[in-house]
Formats: C-alpha cells, structure tokens, sequence
C-alpha cells in the first residue's frame, strides 16, 4: 500500500511543471495569509465587522472559497458553470450577499474545512488539468467584456489576484478587530 501511495506522489510530482508548481506555490502563499488572519477567533469574532464595511473575516473566506470553486468549475465545464450576472435578480444579489457573512449555524471551522477542499479540488485541477491555454467564453456579466475568452491559466491567475486581495482585506479586518496582523 505503501508504494502505491509513493508511486501515485511520484506520478503527480512529474506532471506538474515549473509553471504550474509556481501557479500552486503562489496562490498556497496567498491561501496561507487569508487563513492566518483567522487564527485564534471564536465564531462570533469571525463573524464581527471591524471596519465601516460589511465585510466580516468568515464571510470573506467563505466569498473567496465560493469564487474558487466557481472559477475552477468554469476552467472545466466553461460559462455555464456560472450565472449569467446579467439576468441575476435582486433576490439572486441577496443570496450571493450571504457569501461574505457569518450566518446562524456557521462556524469558522466549518469555513475553514470548506476553504480547504475547495483548496484540494483547485490543486488537483492545476496538476491534472491536459492544458492551461484551455479557454472558455467568459459568463454574461457587466464587467465582462462581450465574447472576451479567458484560458485556464488566466483564471488561475485571476484566482491568485482574488485571493491575494482578499488576504490583504483581511489583514484589515483583523487588525481592526484586535490589533492583530499577519506580517508586520
């Protein structure tokens, strides 16, 4: 049993190239400094806006994690993995609104444990996928220019930024509620 796990490692290991090993050490980094502004919180405090914003540190985790998930969906299944943004009604808004809160029954570790898989499932795409210059027509939404493509690597890439945005909004959050930072 032992080999096979080491043989399937060693497999994996020679499929991910220098590009995709540096695809994955980015956005682990970014993951890493999201997750760290969580450390030591009770649920209420994850769930406490410290800033003039309605952002809270478990509902912008849980955005980030939903957003991941959207993105590598759309890497393998294309637009209609996503909502057409264009056609969404309020009430879609106000569901989607829920992504960056704390709501009752959520726990951080709860948020956390879905961050994580949503975390596996993206690394196992990037190794396994066949080829990063697999496009897909971009989802209708205002922001999206009409008939743009975007590439699997330049999802990845857009997930790296969100994630490293999110961090910093974190950083904030954070230190708003405790003085507490991740660098510094």
């Amino acid at each position: 049993m032992q080999n096979a796990t080491h043989d399937a490692a060693q497999d994996t290991a020679t499929t991910v190239t220098d590009e995709r090993a540096d695809l994955l050490e980015a956005l682990a980094k970014h993951r890493h400094f999201l997750r760290f502004t969580t450390r030591d919180l009770t649920d209420e405090q994850a769930g406490r806006r410290t800033t003039a914003g309605e952002l809270c540190l478990g509902g912008l985790i849980k955005h980030v994690a939903s957003v991941e998930r959207s993105w590598a969906d759309f890497i393998q299944h294309g637009p209609s993995a996503m909502p057409d943004f264009t056609a969404m009604t309020e009430a879609d808004f106000a569901k989607r609104a829920d992504e960056f809160r704390m709501l009752p029954g959520d726990t951080l570790d709860a948020v956390l444990a879905d961050y994580e898989e949503v975390a596996r499932r993206t690394d196992e795409l990037v190794t396994t996928l066949p080829d990063l210059n697999a496009a897909h027509p971009l989802p209708k939404a205002p922001w999206n220019e009409p008939g743009a493509q975007w590439s699997a690597r330049r999802v990845l890439l857009h997930i790296i930024a969100e994630t490293a945005q999110h961090a910093g909004h974190a950083d904030i959050l954070r230190e708003s509620l405790d003085g507490a930072k991740s660098m510094g």
